[in-house]
């Protein structure tokens, strides 16, 4: 991550990260990416989700990170975005929308407290 901002006691930093932005790299590096920004407390959005197998990667490197003093894992929602249905221009364009945010947090900051079609609604708790 570029070096930023830390928020005061009292915030919760996002990082929001384009889809061209992970477009460039590999699994493992969009996987470091993500865990190191965790790892700070933050939650971290990205525009568009990781396919399935870099998910289970992710997983899998998140779990072998766990340690009882510290790290307690992630916590991850993903969202469609679009359904397949792309607006008029994009249909003009002959584009599909296969996209999805996803939300990832520490497990210990992070709940979902609703997930449907329409609405994901997350509750982030203070460190």
């Amino acid at each position: 991550m570029p070096e930023t901002q830390s928020p005061n006691d009292d915030g919760v930093q996002i990082d929001m990260i384009s889809a061209e932005r992970m477009e460039g790299l590999r699994t493992m590096e969009k996987i470091r990416l993500i865990l190191d920004g965790v790892h700070d407390g933050n939650i971290v959005i990205l525009e568009q989700g990781l396919d399935p197998d870099e998910e289970s990667k992710l997983i899998e490197v998140t779990m072998s990170e766990i340690s009882p003093d510290g790290f307690t894992g992630i916590e991850i929602e993903t969202y469609p975005t679009g359904g397949g249905d792309t607006g008029l221009l994009g249909k003009l364009m002959g584009k599909s929308s296969k996209g999805k945010l996803t939300v990832i947090g520490p497990a210990n900051r992070i709940e979902t407290l609703h997930k449907d079609e329409n609405l994901l609604s997350t509750l982030i708790h203070k460190q």
